[in-house]
């Protein structure tokens, strides 16, 4: 839980309030002696509104329903499945309420809490009850400009009769609180939000805290380490970010806000003063950072930018440069080593968008003030080629990371998993970025996002995070040697941190609990403080001079005039606001310029007067230019309408016209692509409805509709069923079919047992079979009323069906459901196979229709008849696939048409009406050409349309006619006539068959209309039967449902026993403890009250050696006690402390011990003593009193105790009960829910089939004559209907009674069959184990008493002997490694020296050579020599000369000497080449040997 707020009370130190924005908590503290028990208990806070919610139980609800029909009504959690701890708490989305947000509390000396809200009410919750009563708000009237929106308290604090509260808006207002009422009244107006308040503990001053802080003041404060102590302070007036100090000198750099640095002289510690002011840009300085030796300082702001600043005071903190780098600017780190004259910068910065942190290094000479301008170009930036800058990025986001001092090693803190990191940096040069792995990752152990900072000698690696813990590490391990944790997690652990160049001194602020914490070793010696040491002395060695020189500077630098108020004047000053025009004109004027903003003018103005003449020379082209262009455009405006340009086209900014160009492009493109993603959402909508509900479909929808009536006739669509579902259907078949064979093979061998009786009881028998077979046929004809549905009516089986009487078990439902719903799949496909046999009938219907009606045409053409012809088609209902297709005429949209495309088709259409001219003529040709020819039969269909034409005399009068004209028109009459009687009997005959043609058709169409309503007829019963199966399968489903809630009833009030028997068990020991620990507190007591007792008896007996009247006086002293000033009452107390002491606290009691010992001082006091009394009998008595004393009042004590602790032994003694009766309600209630779960099992829900007028109706009378009534005594009935009504009961009684023994029949029947079968598992899990076979391992695992020990020792021999038999085959690879190595080397010399002796040969070859060719002609002189010469050469002397010789045997000793040394080389290989197969086979065998003993490890399965 996320506590914001935790208090006492006041009154009670043992209650404890705990409240956050959605919980409240009150937290009792029980003592029993020295132990103390926390418990725990929730406030149930109202609604949003203030109204109350009442909850129902949701362990034990009372209030549910019984619905005696359809099953036990059981709670939420039970439907929704839980069996587990969340069910006690669950509760639907549908009930969840929001309730109120507390955000402030406090006690009330009643020990009640006042609670604020965020909604606005205040709410009074009794300390003991926690009953929640809202306060009721009473509003005042006034004025509309006075009223404040006070919405929710932001604190509280209790005050005599109310609250004081403050919000956000300044004020603090006190609220008077009378009964269940409250009325609010100013109280304080501070112009700042109220964060927090509180009362001094006399309630005389009241203390207040704003959201205002000292670091919007811009206070900077010098604190005094040895005793923390604040020096000095210093105010700035404008928001201070960041804060660094200057090795190098008594000076600091402070970051503002508004983009300013201020640097502050501490060289006078009591009156720190601001020496110089740098406006750097106008963005918040986010990073202030100087080298280790305080050359440079570097500034960080939120734009990107690092501006390099000389960091000694002496050069007035000169501005070098600036560089730019990424925007989010994490961590700045440099290295400055006293041995090298560079400074090395890294930037670290984020890229939430990747997900990735970038590194940009780069690197600063120390003699960069000097030379500054080169570096640098005129606007102020750093040139990246001169310092060396470099981009790393690493694959993940990193919250801090810091430089090594050997500017090769990176460390990072990983903000996303708590690990630190360390990369290596390469060390070639690289363009553009570089991606750095982790070269050695360690678990950071805190958590949170943290910052690394490295120590003033860079061994010491120091990590802080939220948790608020700091760790120093080592740099090169990365291993904690120390640790603290100085800030709470709850505070978001720690800000920063800031370690002295000595290391000894440490200081770490908190992020949000505003502290600063001064650490301290405890122990600072040894190897690290001397490192540490060392360095810094050196450090200061080497800064000595420079330090004297800069503090020397900064004691005589005058004070800047920077606008730094007291702090009264900080705290009242407020801005002026009747300042004159001229006077906000002028501040304009002096408004101060960034010093980036400077350089940039500067450098504008160089540009300017370094191209003056060529702007100019620009400027009047320009002005010419534009006056051509005016020109031209007058002469446009002279021209028509069709000759004008557009304005656009005088347009002479290129740029602006190809950027507008562009938009305009990108806007229609980014239109297009809208449209299709679009069109693209639509298609795909369009695809996955399509592929729903058409291409998944096994039988797709469709209808059927007469020709005559409006009647329409659908079929069933379905989808193809899965092979999950086929093979579900085929267990459930192949099991029952199983069923089936083992009943009927039950029967058979009850039959065979009974054999014998068969044959004696013949006669009988054949009787029995005769009624069986009776009983049979009648079975056979009985109506299926008890099957639930007319299923049967479409032939499907249902045989396989159980009867609905013996659905009990889960297995059985299950498989009903499955045979039902393959019983529906039938019906359908019977009535889809009838539909599509329709549907066939009416195509052949349309088909023929039409080919009737082709005649039908044909003979109104003849009789030239205006009648039109009925055709019936197909409508988008009876084929929908014609729906998914878009035909032309549907388009409403025209066609967009390019121009070239309109062309085209104009030249088509152009050529076809000339070719279709061409045709009309050749057909005008090819008709003449047949009329010319004739015919020589007129058909009977042209007899309608046969004219006889008129001879051409009937032109002339009848006067003038000739008597064979006369013949011919006599003639022609008679042709005519005959035309005509013909002309009637072929009209009469057309009208009769057009007659017959029409009413085939009608008949046909009839007929199929008829079939139709049969097969609508057909649709309805199928919809009625698939209905009805589908009415059980809900019915099973629901049941099957029910189970399961009863199931995970059932569960989870076992797990909630489970868990209150376990807490039981845990008040039973409590119980237990306490009583004994009260046993003995009371013994302890009881020997103490024994010994008070004892020494008020013993009293006389110690003083009995002086006289007995002066016994007698000291005994009434010895129970004198002082009189002591009564303490004040609580209400005394109150009047002016609303939180008084009370009378029985701690404190109090101590008062009044130490004011009664001072009392017993005074007692003893010499002038109380008697007269004649010894001092030294005076002494010992005031010594027995006062141990009396002390004695009475650690009987109290001890009293108190005691009460307390039978206090504590009541209420865990209480809370035992309270568990115990939890265990017996859930005893009962697991009780009644399995009398529940044992009801409904056995009360089934059946369907019944019922005819219609079966159904008996109360109260209708249904006869209305009464002529033939007979009046008899209305007593008669009476005691008839009592007779009957006392003999159906007795009936009912019987049934109840055989149904309640049927059923307990049944029930010992299933118990004895399940002590068979669990008799029949125990005999086999006996011979299971009499035929287990124990191997010596498994002996040796049951004997051996500390078995994993034993293994666990051979395992750890075996690893030894590995890992030295591992170490062992790793030397003797070394040293094989080293032999090659060195043979390798001696094989190179044998090459070079093998080289240099074949170069040698050759040479020596091409000598001998030589020679050969000297001797050939030295040979072929001598030839021409006479006989003389040939006696001189056979004598014995050498043919050749003695250098000939001498060459010859040289290359021979060469020779030799070369085949040696190959021989010698090649042994040498040979002999290398067995030694390294030697080695292989060593090697192989000590792997096998290796793998031998890791097997031998492993533990070995012996088959049974």
């Amino acid at each position: 839980m996320d506590v914001n707020q935790m208090s006492f009370n006041p009154m009670n130190w043992r209650q404890l309030c705990l409240s956050s924005p959605s919980t409240v908590s009150v937290w009792t503290i029980e003592r029993s002696n020295q132990e103390h028990c926390f418990r725990a208990r929730s406030v149930k806070l109202p609604l949003e509104d203030g109204s109350f919610f009442n909850e129902t139980d949701v362990v034990f609800p009372q209030s549910l329903p019984k619905d005696l029909i359809y099953g036990p009504v059981l709670p939420l959690s039970s439907i929704a499945g839980l069996v587990g701890e969340e069910a006690e708490t669950f509760r639907p989305k549908d009930d969840l309420y929001p309730l109120l947000h507390p955000t402030m509390h406090c006690w009330t000396p009643t020990s009640d809490l006042y609670i604020g809200c965020e909604e606005g009410h205040l709410l009074m919750i009794n300390g003991n009850t926690l009953q929640v009563t809202v306060l009721n708000k009473i509003e005042e009237e006034s004025p509309l400009e006075d009223r404040r929106n006070f919405i929710s308290p932001v604190t509280l604090v209790y005050q005599k009769e109310g609250v004081l509260a403050s919000g956000i808006d300044g004020f603090v207002y006190s609220f008077i609180i009378k009964d269940r009422s409250y009325m609010i009244e100013d109280f304080l107006e501070i112009e700042r939000p109220v964060e927090h308040m509180a009362f001094s503990p006399n309630y005389t001053m009241l203390l207040i805290q704003t959201d205002k802080t000292l670091t919007h003041s811009g206070e900077i404060c010098v604190w005094w380490l040895e005793d923390c102590a604040c020096v000095s302070k210093i105010y700035l007036n404008t928001l201070a970010m960041v804060l660094a100090c200057c090795p190098s000198s008594l000076s600091a750099a402070v970051g503002t806000e508004d983009g300013s640095v201020y640097f502050i002289s501490v060289y006078d510690k009591e009156s720190p003063q601001v020496v110089h002011k740098a406006f750097l840009s106008e963005s918040s300085v986010q990073h202030v950072v100087y080298d280790q030796q305080g050359i440079f300082l570097l500034v960080g702001t939120s734009e990107g930018k690092v501006f390099i600043i000389n960091a000694n005071s002496s050069s007035s903190f000169q501005i070098i440069g600036f560089t730019e780098v990424a925007k989010d600017i994490l961590q700045i780190s440099t290295v400055s080593l006293l041995e090298t004259d560079i400074v090395k910068v890294m930037v670290l910065s984020s890229l939430p968008e990747a997900g990735r942190s970038r590194l940009e290094m780069f690197t600063l000479p120390t003699l960069l003030p000097q030379v500054s301008t080169t570096f640098a170009d005129e606007r102020g930036r750093l040139k990246d080629e001169i310092i060396h800058k470099y981009l790393y990025e690493l694959e993940h986001a990193l919250s801090s990371a810091v430089l090594g001092f050997q500017s090769n090693q990176i460390y990072g803190f990983c903000s996303q998993v708590p690990y630190i990191c360390s990369y290596l940096l390469p060390e070639e040069e690289h363009t553009g970025i570089y991606i750095l792995k982790p070269y050695k990752k360690v678990q950071s152990r805190q958590y949170g996002p943290g910052l690394l900072y490295l120590s003033s000698h860079g061994l010491w690696l120091i990590t802080i995070a939220k948790c608020g813990i700091l760790c120093i590490r080592d740099v090169y391990t990365l291993e904690t040697f120390a640790w603290c944790r100085s800030h709470s997690h709850q505070g978001h652990g720690i800000q920063s941190m800031r370690i002295s160049m000595d290391g000894q001194n440490i200081l770490v602020n908190g992020r949000d609990d505003g502290t600063l914490v001064y650490l301290k070793w405890k122990r600072f010696g040894g190897h690290l403080a001397s490192e540490i040491l060392d360095y810094y002395q050196k450090l200061l060695i080497s800064l000595s001079s420079a330090m004297d020189k800069e503090n020397h500077y900064l004691s005589t630098t005058p004070k800047v005039s920077v606008d730094l108020g007291s702090d009264s004047e900080h705290t009242k000053q407020k801005a002026s606001t009747d300042l004159s025009q001229d006077e906000l004109v002028l501040t304009d004027v002096k408004k101060e310029i960034p010093w980036i903003q400077q350089k940039s003018q500067e450098a504008i103005k160089k540009e300017v007067n370094l191209f003056s003449k060529k702007r100019k020379e620009i400027k009047q082209g320009i002005k010419s230019l534009s006056k051509t262009i005016l020109n031209m455009m007058e002469e446009n405006d002279k021209l028509e309408n069709i000759a004008k340009l557009d304005q656009q086209e005088f347009g002479l900014d290129l740029e602006e016209l190809e950027r507008l160009h562009d938009e305009s492009q990108e806007e229609v493109a980014k239109i297009i692509k809208d449209v299709e993603m679009h069109n693209l959402a639509k298609s795909y909508l369009a695809e996955l409805i399509k592929e729903e509900c058409w291409n998944s479909m096994a039988v797709k929808g469709q209808a059927l509709k007469c020709f005559h009536i409006p009647c329409v006739v659908e079929n069933f669509p379905m989808k193809a069923r899965t092979v999950e579902e086929l093979k579900e259907l085929e267990r459930v078949l192949q099991q029952k079919k199983i069923e089936a064979e083992c009943l009927k093979l039950r029967k058979e061998i009850v039959e065979a047992q009974s054999g014998v009786k068969l044959i004696k009881q013949r006669h009988e028998e054949d009787d029995e079979e005769e009624e069986e077979e009776d009983k049979t046929v009648k079975y056979s004809n009985l109506p299926n009323y008890l099957l639930g549905s007319l299923s049967t009516d479409f032939g499907v089986d249902t045989s396989l069906l159980s009867s609905q009487l013996e659905l009990h078990s889960r297995e059985e439902k299950i498989n009903q459901i499955i045979l039902l719903k393959d019983i529906i799949y039938k019906v359908k496909t019977v009535f889809n196979n009838e539909f599509d046999a329709a549907y066939k009938q009416k195509e052949f219907e349309i088909a023929r229709v039409k080919e009737r009606n082709v005649r039908i045409r044909e003979i109104i053409l003849d009789l030239e008849l205006e009648e039109a012809v009925w055709q019936p088609e197909f409508e988008d209902c009876e084929k929908p696939e014609r729906m998914l297709v878009v035909q032309d005429e549907e388009i409403t949209a025209h066609k967009h048409i390019k121009p070239w495309h309109k062309a085209k088709e104009l030249m088509v259409n152009h050529e076809k009406e000339h070719w279709l001219l061409i045709q009309d003529a050749s057909t005008r040709l090819r008709a003449l050409m047949d009329m010319m020819g004739g015919v020589l039969e007129v058909k009977k269909e042209d007899i309608l349309r046969m004219v006889i034409p008129q001879p051409a005399f009937m032109a002339k009068p009848d006067a003038v006619w000739t008597e064979e004209e006369r013949k011919q028109f006599k003639d022609y009459e008679k042709k005519v006539k005959e035309l005509n009687e013909e002309r009637d009997k072929y009209r009469k005959s057309l009208e009769a068959e057009l007659k017959k043609l029409q009413n085939s058709i009608q008949e046909s169409t009839q007929a199929f209309d008829e079939h139709l309503k049969r097969l609508f007829e057909r649709r309805v019963k199928a919809e009625m039967v698939t209905n009805q199966e589908e009415l059980k399968i809900s019915n099973l489903a629901f049941s099957l449902l029910l189970d399961e809630e009863l199931s995970s009833r059932e569960k989870f009030l076992n797990n909630y026993l489970t868990r209150k028997q376990h807490e039981k068990s845990q008040t039973s020991e409590a119980v237990r403890k306490s009583r004994e620990d009260l046993d003995v507190y009371k013994e302890h007591y009881d020997n103490l009250l024994a010994e008070d007792k004892v020494m008020d008896r013993s009293f006389k007996k110690e003083f009995s050696e002086i006289p007995g009247h002066q016994v007698d006086i000291l005994y009434k002293l010895f129970k004198r006690r002082p009189r002591i000033s009564k303490q004040k009452t609580h209400s005394e107390t109150t009047s002016v402390v609303p939180f008084g002491e009370l009378p029985g606290s701690g404190k109090l009691n101590k008062d009044a011990f130490a004011q009664l010992m001072k009392a017993m001082d005074e007692l003893d006091n010499i002038s109380n003593m008697p007269e004649g009394l010894d001092p030294l009998v005076w002494n010992h008595f005031c010594m027995t009193r006062r141990a009396k004393v002390e004695n009475e009042q650690k009987v109290k004590q001890k009293a108190a105790d005691l009460l307390e602790m039978a206090t504590f032994l009541q209420k865990r003694v209480e809370e035992e009960e309270k568990v115990q009766q939890e265990i017996e309600r859930v005893f009962h209630e697991l009780i009644l829910l399995q009398e529940e779960k044992v009801r409904f099992q056995l009360n089934l829900t059946i369907q019944i089939l019922l005819k219609q007028g079966q159904v008996e109706l109360e109260n209708f009378q249904l006869v209305l004559e009464y002529s033939d009534a007979i009046l008899i005594n209305k007593n008669i009935i009476e005691d008839l209907n009592s007779v009957i009504r006392t003999q159906g009961q007795k009936k009912v009684a019987s049934m109840m009674e055989s149904k309640d023994v049927h059923k307990r029949i049944l029930q010992i029947e299933w118990e004895h069959k399940k002590m068979e079968m669990e008799r029949e598992d125990l005999n086999q899990k006996a011979w299971d184990i009499q035929m287990l076979f124990f191997s010596r391992d498994r002996q040796k695992y049951l004997n051996e008493p500390n078995y994993e020990a034993l293994i666990s020792i051979q395992i750890g021999i075996m690893e030894q002997t590995i890992a030295v038999l591992d170490k062992t085959h790793k030397k003797n690879v070394e040293n094989c490694k080293k032999l090659l190595k060195k043979l390798g080397k001696f094989s190179n010399q044998k090459d070079i020296a093998n080289y240099a002796l074949s170069c040698n040969l050759r040479e020596e070859l091409v000598a001998v050579s030589e020679r050969k060719d000297i001797c050939n002609a030295m040979e072929s002189r001598f030839c021409h020599v006479g006989q003389a010469g040939l006696e001189l050469l056979s004598s014995s002397d050498p043919p050749t000369s003695a250098n000939q010789t001498a060459g010859i045997t040289g290359s021979k000793l060469t020779c030799e000497k070369i085949v040696k040394e190959r021989y010698e080389n090649m042994m040498q290989q040979q002999k290398l080449t067995n030694i390294s197969k030697q080695q292989a086979e060593q090697i192989s065998i000590l792997q096998t040997e290796v793998e031998r003993l890791r097997m031998k490890t492993f533990p070995a399965l012996v088959p049974m």
